[in-house]
């Protein structure tokens, strides 16, 4: 074969589940004798795993795109992804790209690169998002100690400013058997924390007929792995079984990601939102009272469609009442296709990003609050590889991100340690205890 010995580079846009599909490619590849390219090295083949969250993504792709086929010119560009399912032909006219796959046809890049070194033919082959059915396993070492392993993908909601149902397809899931196998894995190679990636995993299982809470708990049972956390959860999907289990069991963090979009009920209809902020709130209420110790971060929309100063307004009061830590802040963006496009109120620009300005300031002052909590407390750290002889990082169990003196034999490992002092990034000096 033509494409052995060569070398391949790789770019990733957007989530964590892409990070890790990313890493697997890497791997396939790897496996075919095609291995990834070293620093300085000029690539034989490209490859571009993008997003198409927001407009900003589609864009962001694009440039992405020529200024790889302007680095390298003579590379195989591979361009797959979400914006690669949802706008193939676009993006199959730029001119230099030579492969667009699907959601469905990435798990096969190896057959496609290695048949184009063999023809020289462009392609596009991308499956129809209603007809995807497989479940690809993917799973990405982040750094020397955490691990990401989607367990689910595919989303059913169709919540009516969300385009992932149209990039991903429905909701589809490994087993317990196969992930498990995975998460042994991990440990055998010495990984100590694993978080759990998907687009909706508390949807998990239904291709399968298992459920998300026996899956938590069968991770829970395999030895060596320490630490385990949620990447996001939905609302209406974060059981009180779940966050029960969480918060006796052995592994799993006392750490949620809960997505809101907006603490306005009106609007949260508009959105086609699986809750409302009662049962929001019941949740975030559950989880402090069974872990006080609880770290939830929270995803907040501003701007949507429909959503008048008003509402605006009375989100943001509900948000401040809760015992939230943070907020992952982001302005609407509008998709093409989707249902929100029929609601009429359109929010300018300059009250999105003055909007957006108040809830990021919220979320400092919270997250704030929060960590001077615990200076002065003792807590456990998985202590992270340092780049060079710079300080070594590592999140507590409540996710508070700290910095120690580089002590090499304590990278991945569980120690102690006090929190001394906050920076202005919100992170904590620490002492080794």
């Amino acid at each position: 074969m033509e494409g052995k010995n060569k070398t391949v580079y790789f770019e990733t846009l957007g989530c964590k589940l892409n990070f890790s599909e990313t890493a697997t490619l890497g791997q396939l590849l790897s496996e075919a004798g095609i291995a990834t390219a070293e620093e300085g090295q000029t690539p034989d083949v490209c490859v571009l795993n993008t997003c198409s969250v927001t407009e900003f993504a589609d864009k962001k792709g694009r440039q992405h795109i020529r200024s790889l086929v302007k680095r390298f010119p003579e590379a195989l560009i591979v361009v797959t992804g979400c914006y690669a399912q949802l706008k193939s032909g676009e993006i199959a006219q730029i001119p230099g790209v030579d492969i667009v796959l699907g959601q469905e046809q990435k798990a096969d890049i190896v057959k496609y690169v290695t048949r184009w070194f063999d023809d020289r033919e462009s392609v596009e082959d991308v499956t129809p998002t209603r007809e995807i059915r497989h479940f690809n396993p993917s799973c990405e070492c982040g750094s020397r100690t955490r691990y990401w392993l989607k367990v689910q993908d595919g989303c059913d909601y169709y919540c009516s400013y969300c385009t992932i149902p149209m990039a991903r397809g429905r909701s589809r899931s490994g087993t317990i058997e196969s992930l498990v196998a995975q998460v042994q894995d991990v440990a055998d190679r010495g990984g100590k924390e694993i978080v759990l990636t998907g687009v909706n995993i508390g949807d998990f299982g239904k291709n399968t007929g298992e459920k998300f809470i026996d899956l938590l708990k069968a991770f829970d049972a395999v030895e060596g792995i320490e630490r385990y956390r949620i990447s996001s959860i939905e609302p209406d999907l974060l059981t009180d079984e779940v966050i029960e289990f969480c918060a006796q069991s052995r592994a799993f963090m006392p750490h949620f990601h809960i997505p809101l979009q907006c603490g306005n009920d009106e609007v949260l209809k508009l959105m086609r939102r699986h809750y409302n902020r009662d049962l929001f709130a019941q949740k975030v209420k559950r989880c402090q009272e069974l872990m006080p110790d609880c770290f939830i971060g929270v995803d907040v929309m501003v701007g949507t469609r429909g959503e008048t100063p008003e509402h605006f307004e009375d989100s943001f009061n509900f948000i401040a009442s809760l015992d939230l830590q943070h907020l992952h802040v982001f302005p609407y963006s509008e998709r093409p296709g989707t249902m929100a496009l029929r609601i009429p109120y359109v929010v300018s620009q300059r009250d999105k990003q003055a909007r957006t300005q108040r809830m990021i300031e919220l979320s400092d002052r919270k997250q704030r609050e929060y960590i001077e909590r615990y200076l002065g407390t003792e807590r456990p750290v998985l202590f992270e590889a340092p780049h060079g002889n710079s300080p070594m990082h590592g999140f507590t169990d409540n996710y508070i991100r700290v910095n120690v003196p580089h002590v090499p034999e304590l990278v991945n490992t569980v120690g102690r340690v006090r929190l001394d002092k906050i920076n202005d990034d919100l992170t904590v000096d620490a002492t080794i205890v």
